[in-house]
């Protein structure tokens, strides 16, 4: 069965949530102070997180940075919920690890649906077994990316989006079309959000100092180009 961790601190939330969790036959678990977050995560091993921004004791978007720096945790889908709904807010969440956002309060149908589609996005899929470029490498059974004899440390979202380049290498994909491939063309994801990852997906890529092979064409989109050099926005 399905696991989902909440990470909330107010008692009528998580009742709300584990009650319509259930429901759709998701398993629950719920924490309500930061500190604890992180040792129930490598305890519970749960498949999706919800996570509050605002907790006692430590900020869930503290959590989601040390889940993202965690061996164990780094590739867990953390969906961030909070009561912050300023753009800036938005793409710090996403820039710490988050792979969505939902501003309080949310629409309890889109949070599940939104659930449902991160949750299909990290499944295995049928597929080849990997693809590889120059000296870049992706394993889809063991969810494993190789920059030569470097592991490359993704979340879900950033494997996706590598996903895609890599299938197309050479070819400019929009950011409509990566927001449609990966996030599902879900209307209420800005086509910025697409940019935040692509960053976090560079960083990781580049972070032995090799040379970058996302190229960014300025009103057009994102390549996987060995020729990329300077970034072109």
């Amino acid at each position: 069965m399905t696991k989902i961790m909440i990470v909330e601190d107010e008692t009528a939330l998580v009742t709300l949530l584990k009650y319509n969790l259930e429901k759709q036959g998701y398993e629950t678990i719920a924490v309500m102070d930061g500190k604890d977050v992180i040792s129930t995560a490598l305890t519970e091993k749960p498949d999706l997180v919800l996570l509050d921004w605002m907790l006692p004791n430590i900020q869930g978007i503290d959590i989601c940075r040390e889940m993202r720096r965690s061996y164990e945790l780094r590739s867990t889908p953390i969906i961030m919920l909070t009561a912050r709904g300023e753009e800036a807010d938005k793409v710090r969440g996403l820039s710490f690890g988050a792979d969505d956002y939902m501003t309080k309060p949310y629409s309890i149908p889109e949070l599940m649906a939104r659930i449902g589609a991160l949750l299909r996005r990290v499944q295995p899929e049928n597929r080849q077994d990997n693809l590889s470029y120059e000296d870049l490498t992706m394993d889809f059974a063991k969810r494993r990316v190789m920059r030569g004899d470097r592991a490359v440390h993704l979340g879900p979202t950033e494997f996706r989006l590598l996903q895609y380049l890599m299938e197309k290498p050479g070819i400019v994909l929009s950011r409509e079309s990566l927001l449609k491939l990966v996030w599902g063309g879900s209307i209420h994801v800005e086509l910025r959000t697409v940019d935040v990852h692509i960053r976090r997906l560079r960083r990781a890529l580049n972070e032995g100092g090799e040379p970058d092979i996302i190229r960014t064409v300025r009103s057009a989109g994102y390549a996987l180009d060995s020729s990329a050099g300077e970034d072109e926005e």
